[in-house]
């Protein structure tokens, strides 16, 4: 049991660490009059359409990037525990 939550703990510090180095990747892309940056773990850092930034657009997408990774996250954790890992 101790060497299964010791497995748990090393699982997460790697998610974690993991995490850091996406958030450190960035991509941008350029087409016509709209340009946008993107961050490793899928946060838009700019958007910009026209010349102008959208915050306004950037924030939807963000927000709406964050439920499908909610809904992603959920379905993982659920056929892990399927499988018989615990706590993920």
């Amino acid at each position: 049991m101790l060497d299964k939550l010791k497995d748990l703990n090393k699982l997460r510090k790697a998610q974690s660490e993991i995490k850091k180095q996406l958030e450190q990747i960035y991509i941008s892309s350029e087409k016509n009059d709209m340009s946008v940056l993107i961050r490793g773990d899928k946060k838009i850092e700019r958007l910009v359409v026209d010349g102008e930034e959208n915050k306004e657009l950037k924030d939807f997408l963000n927000v709406a990037l964050k439920e499908v990774d909610k809904k992603v996250e959920k379905q993982m954790r659920g056929q892990l525990g399927d499988l018989g890992i615990p706590g993920l």
